[in-house]
């Protein structure tokens, strides 16, 4: 019997008009008894739909949350291999991080806001008499001498349309007893830093003798007592005010002899306007692009910032450059580690071996071998070109990194990683510093000297006087400040990855539904015929 076919024919067409025909592509059993309706026609019956728009709607909703989980998934991946929400977050931190009037940056580079403490180690010469006849020095370790550091950038001008800034950075150091194991009026036992330079300048010279002489009958030899007070802020030595007929020099001497309240010279520092790289970086010092000291030009480039900061958008392949003029020279860090300050994410950089290499290590340190040719061993830095020819060699803490003949050289010599080397931990993103460590070792080269018959026996070594940290934390409302503006730029960068979770989530929600329909259980109403005789 055709469904169409004869009188039953015309009494269909009606109620066709009025009713959708519930015929599914899946299956001849879509309608549930309790939404049919039969018409007969004789013999035959037919199973009309009159809810069919809610199974299309429910089609509908199942289908579209699949097609919205693959355009979900194409968007969230294709935005996380272009980076467009990193880009967006790079591009407005390095218009923002720029030295000028009213943004944070300049007020952090103006007025640093985390305390800094400057340490002071001294060695303590134990020994004396037997190190003038050739034995090894025995050295004790005393303090530290804590104080803390002040250092605003004053005398600010604007240069070139904003381009660069002009600043000095003097620094002012208050004794904190409390943190210090004991007084500025504790007594060192080391060496006599102004006798041996006045032997090194006057060696080989028509006055040589009068100039031993002159030690002798005052008693100054090569090693001597003073207070650390002295030693650190400067004291009126005897020999140097008795030599001023010979020699023109300051009769005044300390390791850091006025450089208390005040500045070490004058900076011009690029804005990072043009080039968000630049970000502090030291344009010239005191009118100079680069020093005079060495004999390469490589190492008589200035290159870097103060230390005090850096540029923003920083990567864990680059290298962070810093001029020292403690050091009389510039310096690089390498990336070591992640590391996490006051719960803010930061990389950790720290200067490797090949900065303080010899020659045979790292050519490119040619130029710091005084005189030329006169390399001293990986891990030391002659820097008396720049001391006033006073024979200082510079170094890491106990002679970490350099020659272990250095440290086989002086009994109390004990270098490890976590107290001797100098760190920087930065944040990536914005260039600022969480937490800094710079630690300097101040050396005095001593030898033989034939025409000074104080210098005895004495072993040519480099011996230890005094070792510095000058370290810095970020403060905890400084802390919080970028921990809000990190974690705030992370939630942005992280916007691909939520598009593409959302569509994983519709993607599995369209699996269950489909899934679902596939295999729903059928009514008896379901499983009649459409067609019934």
């Amino acid at each position: 019997m055709g469904f169409y076919g004869g009188s039953s024919q015309r009494a269909v067409e009606r109620p066709l008009q009025e009713h959708a025909l519930c015929v599914s592509m899946f299956s001849f059993s879509l309608c549930a008894a309790d939404t049919c309706k039969h018409l007969e026609s004789g013999s035959a019956a037919v199973c009309l739909c009159p809810s069919l728009s809610r199974i299309m709607l429910r089609s509908c909703c199942v289908y579209g949350a699949g097609i919205l989980c693959v355009l979900l998934l194409i968007a969230g991946i294709a935005m996380a291999l272009t980076q467009v929400f990193q880009k967006l977050i790079d591009n407005t931190i390095k218009e923002q991080v720029v030295l000028e009037n009213g943004t944070e940056a300049f007020s952090v580079f103006q007025n640093p806001p985390p305390p800094v403490y400057m340490q002071f180690y001294f060695f303590n010469l134990t020994n004396p008499a037997e190190v003038l006849d050739g034995d090894k020095p025995f050295v004790l370790q005393v303090g530290p001498y804590t104080y803390r550091e002040y250092r605003p950038k004053e005398e600010v001008k604007f240069l070139d349309n904003g381009t660069r800034v002009e600043a000095v950075s003097p620094k002012t150091y208050v004794f904190e007893p409390n943190m210090s194991r004991g007084s500025e009026d504790d007594i060192i036992r080391t060496v006599n830093i102004p006798a041996v330079t006045v032997m090194e300048k006057t060696k080989d010279r028509w006055f040589e003798s009068i100039v031993s002489a002159l030690m002798k009958s005052k008693g100054i030899g090569v090693f001597g007592t003073f207070r650390v007070g002295d030693l650190l802020w400067g004291y009126e030595d005897p020999l140097l005010k008795l030599i001023q007929k010979f020699i023109k020099m300051d009769d005044h001497f300390g390791l850091f002899y006025k450089k208390n309240g005040t500045d070490d010279g004058d900076y011009i520092f690029f804005t990072g306007k043009q080039n968000y790289q630049d970000f502090a970086r030291i344009d010239k010092w005191n009118g100079n692009s680069s020093l005079n000291w060495w004999s390469t030009e490589g190492c008589n480039r200035i290159n870097g910032t103060d230390g005090a900061s850096f540029h923003p958008v920083i990567t864990k392949t680059e290298k962070l450059y810093i001029f020292s003029s403690d050091l009389c020279r510039s310096i690089y860090a390498q990336y070591e580690s992640d590391v996490s300050v006051r719960g803010v994410s930061g990389f950790r950089f720290v200067p490797p071996s090949e900065v303080f290499a010899n020659l045979t290590i790292n050519p490119d340190n040619a130029g710091f071998c005084v005189p030329a040719g006169n390399c001293l061993g990986s891990g030391l830095l002659n820097v008396s070109t720049c001391k006033e020819g006073a024979p200082i060699i510079m170094s890491s803490p106990h002679f970490y990194q350099a020659d272990d003949k250095f440290v086989q050289d002086v009994f109390g010599m004990n270098p490890n990683k976590e107290e001797h080397e100098t760190v920087i931990d930065v944040n990536p993103l914005t260039g600022m510093l969480l937490r800094g460590a710079k630690r300097v070792q101040v050396n005095v080269y001593l030898h033989q000297i034939q025409g000074f018959s104080q210098t005895g026996k004495i072993r040519t070594l480099v011996f230890p006087v005094m070792y510095l940290n000058e370290s810095v934390l970020i403060d905890e409302e400084s802390a919080k400040k970028l921990y809000a503006v990190v974690s705030e730029a992370n939630v942005i960068v992280n916007i691909p990855f939520i598009v593409i979770s959302v569509g994983i989530l519709l993607g599995v929600i369209f699996i269950v539904l489909m899934c679902r329909q596939q295999t729903s259980p059928s009514t008896e109403a379901e499983r009649q015929p459409l067609l019934s005789s």
